[in-house]
């Protein structure tokens, strides 16, 4: 029998639901089609995971974003020249 897999928003809903405690494990087991299984397994990144949302600037992926970035910045500058050329041929040829 294949595994179910769910949606990440699934989880989040079932977890902070969860979380809140107004209806047991077993009802949302019930009314989601989860065993409760995983819905507890999905509380705790759901209540380790919740702080760090908060968190001011986030600084944290700062320097995963700058990582990334890194590399664009030189094909941003390259395609602006190929742009400003193109921009020029077509003014020479009388297309624009």
């Amino acid at each position: 029998m294949a595994r179910k897999t769910f949606s990440k928003e699934l989880k989040a809903r079932v977890a902070l639901e969860a979380r809140r405690g107004e209806k047991t494990v077993a009802q949302l087991s019930s009314e989601y089609g989860v065993h409760a299984t995983p819905i507890n397994d999905w509380k705790k990144p759901a209540r380790e995971g919740l702080p760090e949302l908060f968190e001011r600037g986030r600084s944290h992926d700062a320097p995963a974003q700058e990582a990334e970035k890194e590399p664009l910045y030189p094909q941003i500058g390259t395609l602006q020249v190929e742009v400003e050329w193109l921009r020029e041929k077509s003014k020479q040829l009388g297309l624009t």
